[in-house]
């Protein structure tokens, strides 16, 4: 016999929309049996009638031949054959009539019976399962709602315990009816080629019981056939009976689990978080407006599928396009005082959907997993190892270390101002001397400080009062004292983290600090920073607030020693500020930030507004500058491929948090 298509019962716990639409394919395979078994029933029972009618038609017959005998013909003379053989041929009918009778009572037996009871037994006890698992799930999903809703700013314990008890019990409810239903639909499989073969043979048996009686009408080959048929019917039901006994023997296994396998977000303390994961799936609330003010969730399965994330409704047959993943970036977010909740945001830096994991675990590989995507890793041969390679890079480098791999040569434009020389008003790049190692750049265990910047309102209270100072040793400038600055050039940026540095002489140091700040945001699971405006003028870099203009820290441009974009990622890039201490000592910092548009352009900038310092040293040599490069309508250096001319005009209004 072929193969009978079975319903996996390890899958019944996990629910996830494959098994339910497998599971839909065996119910409509159990709704179409059940109108062809009805049609089948009827037309058994209208042969099993006609049986009947037969018995009684002929008892009718019987009766009338001998009733011959008994008519006052009037003209009755020379009837005595004719009654003679008329009450032989009453006996004939008698004796049919038994096997009639026999035969009709064998096809009630062996027939109509088997049928009924496959009906009424079986049919009836799938339909009923198949509601009281209708009704699990519904609960089940009904105290997933009341569990996601649980406030996170003001938790009650009392309320959480009654809660997560309640979702454990729906869980289990559930887990129990699904794998009844499973195992009934599984075993219908089985029965109903019994069903269908059954009550055929009995059929068949009764009619060459009822012909052999009354003629040797059939051969040896029909009884040899009708034994085969026979013992296949009784091989099926041995495998029934063994797969009834490994059914339950698994289910008895699955029942027996963990009780953390019911109970959401078991192991909030410490998860076993996988940061390596490429591809993720699983049950998200996803966040909908349905007004100005007024949002709804949606408990939908999600899965991602090479670089987008896919979303599949329970009972469809396969997942829609909801996300591009690639460059994308993601970041944790407060949302209606609900737990574990993340972003998606595009590259444009456009908001995109909120969603929510029912656990900590979840919520973090998640994370994980889109950053992992996002970075494009699943387009190399060995994605795995890539993202497991990532990670040990991250560990390494938040511990001290000695020595490190070179690095290759930069392939991209990069600055260093300290190893450039003027010739002829071109700058020529001295020859670079070998690599430092990196505890020559940035001693082991520096601190990194990730929130440089203050937010607009702290940094309004702070200067109230009088003159603010900085860090860096910077003071406020004018809000006009870029007007007569012959570059004015504005970025978007978002600033990742600064940490101080021992040497300047070489771009190396640069890399080596996105390196370690890229790493310690992963490691400790920092994804939110801080948008500013990077105005880059002649005389100083200045980080404004994008919603109120106010200007949060100031870089004097002479200061900036060395700056250079990352070799791979276009949009990373930082620079190295020397600064004079109060004791008259010089310190080093490097300052990371992430741009929407290439690192590359703002390097440019920064390296136009020093060859304007060098230039206006000389009127002839400012003069010959401005002449080679692209003024605007106002007299001010106009840069190629501007930004505001590929990513449209700056917003107005944009959010204060974005992901790394």
């Amino acid at each position: 016999m072929p193969a009978v298509d079975k319903l996996l019962l390890e899958e019944a716990l996990q629910d996830s929309p494959q098994t339910r639409s497998l599971l839909s394919v065996f119910e409509e395979d159990a709704g179409t049996l059940t109108d062809y078994t009805n049609q089948l029933l009827q037309a058994m029972q209208r042969v099993y009638g006609a049986q009947n009618e037969m018995c009684l038609a002929t008892q009718q017959l019987s009766k009338q031949l001998l009733a011959y005998e008994k008519q006052n013909f009037a003209l009755g003379k020379g009837d005595e054959e004719v009654i003679s053989t008329l009450h032989y041929f009453s006996k004939v009918v008698d004796e049919l009539n038994i096997l009639h009778s026999e035969l009709a009572k064998q096809l009630a037996d062996t027939m109509i019976l088997p049928i009924i009871q496959f009906r009424e037994k079986d049919l009836t006890e799938v339909s009923t399962l198949k509601d009281l698992f209708g009704l699990a799930s519904n609960e089940h999903d009904l105290s997933m709602a009341k569990y996601s809703r649980l406030p996170k700013r003001r938790e009650n314990e009392k309320l959480k315990t009654e809660v997560v008890k309640e979702v454990a019990n729906a869980r289990r409810k559930q887990h129990l009816s699904s794998l009844q239903y499973y195992c009934a639909l599984n075993a219908l499989q089985y029965r109903k080629r019994i069903a269908m073969m059954e009550p055929m043979l009995g059929y068949t048996q009764g009619q060459i019981n009822f012909f052999k009686k009354g003629a040797e009408m059939f051969s040896k080959r029909m009884d040899s056939f009708l034994s085969s048929v026979s013992n296949m019917v009784q091989s099926i039901q041995g495998e029934l009976d063994a797969e009834a006994d490994a059914m339950r023997v698994s289910q008895h296994d699955l029942l027996s689990v963990n009780e953390s396998v019911y109970t959401p977000d078991s192991d909030v303390t410490s998860p076993a978080v996988n940061r390596n994961l490429i591809q993720k799936a699983g049950y998200l609330n996803l966040r909908n407006k349905t007004g100005l003010v007024t949002t709804t969730w949606d408990r939908l399965y999600f899965f991602t599928q090479g670089g987008n994330l896919m979303c599949q409704p329970r009972g469809a047959v396969a997942g829609g396009l909801i996300q591009d993943l690639d460059n994308c970036s993601v970041m944790a977010v407060d949302c209606e005082d609900r737990r574990y909740c993340f972003q998606i945001t595009t590259p444009t830096g456009k908001s995109g959907i909120t969603l929510q994991a029912e656990s900590k675990k979840e919520y973090e590989e998640w994370i994980c997993a889109i950053n992992n995507i996002s970075r494009q890793i699943y387009l190399t041969d060995n994605p795995e190892a890539v993202a497991i390679k990532l990670n040990q890079t991250a560990l390494q480098a938040v511990t001290p270390i000695t020595s490190f791999g070179k690095k290759q040569e930069s392939l991209r434009p990069s600055q260093n101002v300290k190893n450039m020389e003027m010739v002829s008003d071109r700058i020529i790049p001295k020859e670079l001397s070998t690599k430092p190692d990196c505890t020559e750049l940035i001693a082991p265990g520096t601190p990194i400080q990730f929130d440089m910047v203050l937010p607009a309102t702290e940094f309004l209270d702070q200067n109230r009062g009088g003159r603010r100072t900085n860090p860096f040793g910077e003071s406020e400038d004018s809000k006009n004292d870029e007007e007569d600055s012959l570059l004015q050039q504005m970025f978007v940026v978002r600033f990742l983290g600064s940490m101080a540095v021992q040497s300047d002489d070489t771009n190396e140091v640069i890399y080596e600090a996105m390196r370690q700040v890229l790493a310690a945001r992963a490691i400790h699971n920092i994804f939110r920073t801080t948008e500013s405006h990077l105005m880059v003028t002649t005389k100083s870099l200045r980080l404004i607030d994008p919603q109120t203009q106010v200007t949060r820290t100031t870089f004097e441009l002479a200061s900036v020693t060395q700056f250079a974009a990352h070799q791979d990622n276009k949009r990373l890039l930082g620079f190295v500020v020397r600064v004079m201490e109060s004791l008259g000592e010089e310190s080093m910092s490097a300052n990371i930030f992430e741009s929407n548009t290439e690192g590359e352009k703002i390097c440019y900038a920064i390296s136009l507004g020093k060859e304007i310092i060098e230039a206006q040293k000389d009127p002839e040599a400012l003069a010959q500058l401005m002449m080679s490069m692209p003024l605007t309508s106002d007299g001010k250096f106009k840069l190629l491929n501007d930004q505001s001319k590929e990513d449209g005009a700056i917003p107005e209004e944009r959010g204060e948090e974005s992901e790394a």
